[in-house]
């Protein structure tokens, strides 16, 4: 246990409340003592200054901080600035993503930029930084959304392993079988790279119903029926959550997974509610 990698999650802040609402929220989880802190990134690159600013406030404060870097319409002298802006500010961790396209970009193709792949950008932060940042890439255990099929998905993770990075974090799921076969499939291919399960609180039944419609995250049929049954009863539906999420680490911990990476959506309460139960206070203060 003492070598798992336990993680946060956070999204930059769009305006100065925000930003105010975040760091009373950065605070709180950071009495967890998570291994780090990981910043998303917008649509194409949208919320660049947003990361950078959210990523070196949480390093000047003594945490380990992780910016998403997408691709999508990114040229190497962009990246290049950003990554060398990271390295003088010695963040040491970065996540590579291939992005999602911003609205209105049209499909992707070669004209996307000069990167359409994670793939490229990891071997292109090797080639400039050489060792300098521990790279995070993404895993989909229940398929990338846009994937032509899960082996093709399959072959692209290993490829981006290959490529260079040195971990993955997993779209998150609630169906434990569906992450411990893609970790087998991937060993099958050569993956030895940790893959962290990606870990979504259940706090509000409409917009975790979005967001699973948009990346491909699958909501099994019995907590679908018991999360759109209690209605107006946010109470209930948070304790049956917490109940459900608590069960599914505890599983994945169980069953080897080498650590947990927690997609908060900038709220404190649930993340440190499950991480209590599963008694990772404890476990990290006595490292």
């Amino acid at each position: 246990m003492s070598e798992n990698t336990y993680s946060i999650e956070l999204f930059p802040p769009k305006t100065p409340e925000g930003a105010q609402k975040l760091r009373a929220t950065r605070a709180e989880l950071a009495q967890l003592k998570p291994r780090y802190f990981s910043v998303t990134f917008g649509a194409g690159g949208s919320t660049q200054s947003g990361t950078r600013d959210t990523v070196l406030e949480i390093a000047a404060e003594g945490h380990e901080a992780a910016p998403h870097l997408s691709c999508i319409g990114r040229n190497r002298d962009e990246l290049r600035a950003m990554l060398a802006e990271y390295q003088a500010n010695g963040i040491r961790r970065v996540v590579a993503l291939r992005g999602d396209l911003p609205s209105g970009y049209g499909m992707l193709d070669a004209s996307s930029g000069e990167f359409a792949y994670a793939s490229q950008l990891i071997e292109f932060i090797r080639k400039e930084t050489g060792d300098w940042f521990h790279i995070e890439t993404a895993a989909y255990p229940e398929v990338h959304p846009q994937a032509r099929s899960a082996q093709d998905d399959l072959r692209h993770f290993a490829g981006k392993i290959q490529a260079g990075a040195d971990s993955a974090i997993t779209q998150y799921f609630y169906n434990p079988d569906a992450y411990f076969r893609f970790v087998e499939d991937a060993a099958k291919l050569g993956v030895t790279a940790p893959i962290v399960p990606g870990i979504m609180p259940i706090m509000n039944y409409t917009q975790l119903m979005r967001f699973s419609d948009m990346c491909g995250a699958e909501i099994p049929r019995w907590i679908r029926l018991k999360l759109a049954g209690f209605g107006d009863d946010t109470a209930s539906l948070k304790a049956f959550g917490l109940d459900v999420v608590t069960r599914l680490c505890e599983k994945l911990l169980a069953g080897g997974a080498p650590g947990l990476h927690f997609y908060t959506l900038n709220q404190a309460g649930a993340t440190r509610e499950i991480w209590g139960r599963l008694g990772l206070n404890l476990q990290l203060t006595a490292r």
